[in-house]
């Protein structure tokens, strides 16, 4: 008896500390649904609800995989979901009313990098002849100017070249886009007439769901594709496609997914916005500590059928630290996927310039803005006073390391170097930055059905 009443006892203590280490604040809505793809990167969101961080904060959540980005996205508007693991560029689209148009906020950056470039084994024999070799494999990173005599061979024999990504604003489409213009490739153009993105193109780009691209390779349909993991390894661990280049290498430490929610839920919810920001800066936190020695939980937790449904050893070939190009060919990417450190989870202005300068390249921003339109989107749509206001609370409850965080900075990175065409990104100069790129949109340029119209 007196051994229970020790237990007891210490249980109750144990629960008044608890309580004294986090108060929950007075949420407004206790019981939410968030949607997310099936994808590695939604692993904040996993780790959230599995480590009981979002019970901490008093939070009673739902996680369901949604068919694909469109249905997410409409799910969040019509309030059908409270949130949602979502490409960064989706709340600035809907925001500016690119599409599905309405104001889509974010308090926190999901993560940076994770994601890749794959080609079909086919074009992967052609490449391979335009690469430099070392020691008996390829020299990385790999410049999309060793697909352009590929794309050109096509071409002569009078068929297209295509390439799939996720979604027209999604970070895939402007990666792709990216490396294939800076090997001299042009990937097309939006106008407000044509949206396929397939204007004045050498490659044709299309959307399609992550889990489908490896089918959809291996059918033929497509050449390639960007996309996140773990659909990149599972082309390798299927023998259908080669990885040829990881968005690390083509812009290191990118910025990749947020989480969105409604401004009107922000608004009208305060508290439970903060409760909610609170468990995935925490999640995060969790996935990236002791040098990711919490990797291989992750892994087991995200190969699960309820999030990603992938094999486990699929999911950690790019979950701990390396990463798989050509079969066997095992690299180490220590930062391949990045959730806490180098302040992943903060909410830059700048990374949401970025997004406005490639909608701007590609012409789905139609006419030219001004320097100041590109910032106030920004701050209208990425919100670090939440996340700050967040971060703050889990410092003071013992959870975080002031030093966490960024409190100083005006929202603003410093200027970006780590591009593989080396060009400088400076998010408070964004039309200038659009003036180094010999391929895309610059000035008062604009898109007609023939292709670019000089300003």
């Amino acid at each position: 008896m007196t051994n229970f009443k020790s237990l007891v006892a210490g249980l109750a203590l144990g629960l008044v500390s608890t309580a004294a280490h986090a108060e929950f604040l007075d949420l407004e809505k206790d019981e939410l649904k968030f949607g997310f793809i099936k994808l590695t990167d939604m692993a904040p969101l996993a780790v959230a609800y599995e480590k009981g961080y979002f019970e901490d904060e008093g939070l009673f959540v739902t996680l369901e995989p949604q068919a694909n980005w469109k249905v997410l996205l409409d799910g969040v508007i019509d309030g059908q979901l409270d949130g949602a693991h979502m490409l960064a560029g989706q709340p600035l689209a809907a925001t500016i009313g690119f599409g599905t148009e309405a104001h889509i906020i974010t308090p926190f950056s999901m993560d940076l990098n994770g994601n890749g470039i794959t080609v079909s084994n086919e074009v992967w024999e052609m490449m391979k002849q335009n690469i430099p070799h070392e020691d008996g494999k390829p020299v990385h990173p790999i410049s999309a100017s060793a697909l352009k005599p590929v794309v050109e061979a096509f071409q002569d024999r009078g068929e297209a070249f295509k390439m799939g990504m996720v979604f027209p604003v999604s970070t895939h489409n402007y990666e792709l886009r990216y490396w294939l213009a800076a090997g001299g490739l042009k990937p097309g153009y939006y106008s407000e007439e044509n949206i396929t993105g397939q204007i004045d193109a050498d490659v044709l780009l299309s959307v399609t769901p992550p889990p489908q691209m490896p089918a959809t390779l291996e059918a033929g349909t497509i050449h390639g594709y960007c996309v996140g993991e773990p659909w990149n390894q599972q082309a390798v661990f299927k023998g259908i496609g080669v990885p040829v280049i990881t968005d690390y290498q083509i812009w290191k430490n990118n910025p990749e997914k947020v989480f969105g929610i409604t401004a009107k839920f922000a608004e009208e919810n305060p508290n439970t916005t903060l409760a909610l920001t609170k468990a995935l800066i925490r999640a995060a936190q969790w996935l990236d500590e002791n040098n990711n020695a919490n990797r291989p939980e992750a892994v087991e937790i995200l190969s699960r059928s309820e999030y990603v449904g992938a094999d486990y050893d699929v999911i950690a070939n790019s979950m701990t630290g390396t990463f798989e190009f050509e079969k066997g060919d095992k690299r180490d990417i220590p930062d391949f996927n990045v959730f806490f450190r180098y302040f992943a989870t903060y909410p830059y202005y700048s990374d949401a310039v970025w997004y406005l300068t490639q909608m701007r390249r590609w012409g789905q921003i139609a006419e030219a803005k001004p320097d100041s339109w590109y910032d106030e989107v920004a701050r209208k749509v990425y919100r670090p006073d939440i996340y700050l206001k967040a971060a703050r609370l889990l410092v003071e409850e013992g959870y975080v390391q002031e030093a966490d965080f960024p409190w100083d900075t005006d929202g603003y990175r410093a200027p970006q170097t780590e591009f593989i065409d080396d060009i400088t990104f400076n998010g408070k100069q964004p039309n200038a930055y659009l003036e180094q790129f010999p391929i895309g949109l610059k000035g008062a340029d604009t898109v007609s059905a023939q292709g670019v119209v000089g300003g």
